[in-house]
């Protein structure tokens, strides 16, 4: 391949060597006609001279000597620690006495996996899946928001404010603000989400939002949930009304391995995505006008904000995909 800013092609090159070889015209002429300098053309001549035809196609641009390339030895011991601690190349550097950015380059030059991507305990690679169709699998989870009260609270206000001095004799009178539950339900194919805000997570409310996500989901295009997967909190491990719930939708219950929330990861990464762009967007007055603006969000989520594990498209494009003209069944 001929490098970007090259001025010549070996074709062009051949035509250069025919002209002044094959024709007997002067370099100098022969390199006005090609635009190029004399300098080019003498190279271009020489290398024809001393290689024949091979000698007129690129070379690679990389120095042929690298006295300040990173010893094969230290190099291993980079890729030690990193296996071993697990530290990226800002905590690696010091320990080796590298700048961060040519640990970096070791790093990435053998190949090694980003810090984010690896599951933390076995240092594997975290290989990502995907359901097959709608409906085979819906994660459920709920998000816990402190309750605003009405006004706003003292993070809008600032410290020193009158909410921040009320928010303190509350604090050291031992009464709460209290929280808002966000329950929240993402289908695994498409990423089609749903969320409703409830006082609490009693197993009572969770079987409740379970049979609405159901409906909600079988009015955009997803008629049946086959498994629902949670971790392993009372309200679904052990309750009688989540399991009831379940048996109304005909769906099988699948629950996280222990401490390891990254099985429900899916539900994980929503709950940021939905704190960053809706819950801390902005400064709320109150918790009425949050929770009033979350089917807006959801709406946009759903139907308009491009998702990268999508290719870019919302996830309701993966409804029309999979169902065709109908709904999927």
């Amino acid at each position: 391949m001929t490098h970007a800013n090259a001025r010549l092609t070996v074709h062009g090159r051949a035509e250069l060597i025919r002209r002044v070889i094959d024709q007997g015209r002067p370099v100098a002429h022969v390199v006005v006609e090609l635009n190029i300098s004399r300098t080019t053309g003498y190279k271009w001549l020489a290398r024809w001279r001393a290689e024949g035809p091979a000698g007129l196609c690129d070379r690679p641009s990389r120095a042929h000597r690298l006295p300040g390339k990173t010893p094969p030895s230290l190099e291993a011991r980079i890729l030690a620690l990193r296996s071993e601690r697990k530290l990226g190349p800002a905590r690696l550097g010091p320990l080796v006495g590298l700048a961060p950015s040519t640990v970096h380059a070791v790093l990435h030059r053998h190949g090694m996996h980003r810090l984010a991507w690896l599951d933390r305990p076995t240092g594997q690679l975290v290989r990502r899946f995907e359901r097959a169709r709608p409906g085979e699998l819906v994660h459920v989870d709920v998000k816990k928001l402190g309750v605003i009260r009405p006004g706003g609270g003292w993070r809008a206000h600032g410290r020193g404010s009158a909410q921040h001095d009320h928010s303190r004799a509350e604090a050291n009178a031992g009464r709460r603000v209290g929280y808002d539950y966000v329950h929240c339900a993402i289908d695994d194919h498409t990423r089609l989400a749903y969320a409703e805000i409830h006082p609490d997570e009693t197993a009572t409310t969770c079987a409740g939002f379970l049979r609405s996500a159901a409906a909600w989901f079988a009015d955009h295009g997803i008629a049946r949930i086959e498994r629902v997967m949670t971790d392993n909190a009372k309200a679904y491990r052990v309750s009688s009304a989540w399991r009831a719930a379940l048996a109304d939708l005909g769906a099988e219950a699948r629950f996280t391995r222990v401490y390891r929330p990254q099985t429900n990861g899916k539900a994980e990464r929503f709950n940021r995505t939905l704190a960053d762009e809706w819950a801390y967007i902005r400064p709320f007055d109150s918790s009425a006008e949050r929770t009033a603006a979350l089917p807006g969000w959801l709406h946009t989520y759903n139907h308009h904000r491009s998702h990268t594990a999508l290719g870019g498209h919302p996830p309701i494009s993966r409804i029309a995909v999979s169902n065709g003209a109908g709904h999927y069944t």
